[in-house]
């Protein structure tokens, strides 16, 4: 019996990694939550142009006019890389207090690994 755990923790823990990349097409069906206010396309919405986003410092994209609070959040040269979009994603209003993006956040770390991976990539989901 021992055995059996032993060999079905280790199947868990290999399987993780692979999960933790995301699913660009799963991604694409998330991004509908945030496609009233965000688009991958040119130009920006009623929020900010995501195109690109991994990488790019945050509150930096030309022409939009960010909040106070998020200029503030991003006054000490914070960079949009997968962590801080897992945790903010997880939780906006939390992590930006006082920022006007409406979202409440996506609870599902599977869902949000699904959304950075069509953020990083949405020409990978048809």
């Amino acid at each position: 019996m021992p055995r059996k755990f032993l060999t079905l923790l280790a199947l868990a823990v290999v399987a993780l990694p692979a999960h933790a990349e995301g699913d660009a097409v799963a991604g694409k069906k998330a991004f509908r939550k945030c496609a009233a206010c965000h688009t991958v396309e040119t130009g920006n919405r009623v929020g900010p142009n995501l195109a690109g986003i991994g990488g790019r410092p945050v509150a930096s994209v030309d022409g939009f006019r960010y909040s106070p609070a998020m200029k503030d959040f991003a006054a000490d040269g914070k960079v949009w890389d997968e962590a801080l979009l897992a945790q903010y994603l997880a939780a906006p209003k939390t992590m930006v207090k006082g920022t006007s993006m409406a979202f409440a956040g996506i609870r599902k770390g599977e869902e949000i690994a699904d959304l950075i991976a069509y953020l990083k990539d949405p020409a990978s989901a048809p």
